[in-house]
């Protein structure tokens, strides 16, 4: 069984690899950029919260995809 550490390391890589410029919008919270987004996930607040499960949702729908 994957763990909450593991998967907030992989929603980090996946962060890490966005251009610089890159900016990303979440809903009423506002708009970061992947520095930003990384220090929500690592804090585990209610933005990094939802980053992750953005990023979750994203991977499970490709993986439905590659059926």
């Amino acid at each position: 069984m994957i763990t909450e550490d593991e998967i907030n390391k992989l929603v980090i890589a996946r962060i890490s690899s966005m251009p610089e410029n890159m900016k990303i919008s979440i809903g009423n919270y506002g708009t970061f950029d992947k520095y930003q987004l990384i220090e929500n996930v690592k804090k585990r607040d209610e933005i990094g919260k939802k980053v992750v499960e953005i990023q979750l949702f994203y991977l499970r729908s490709m993986k439905g995809m590659l059926k």
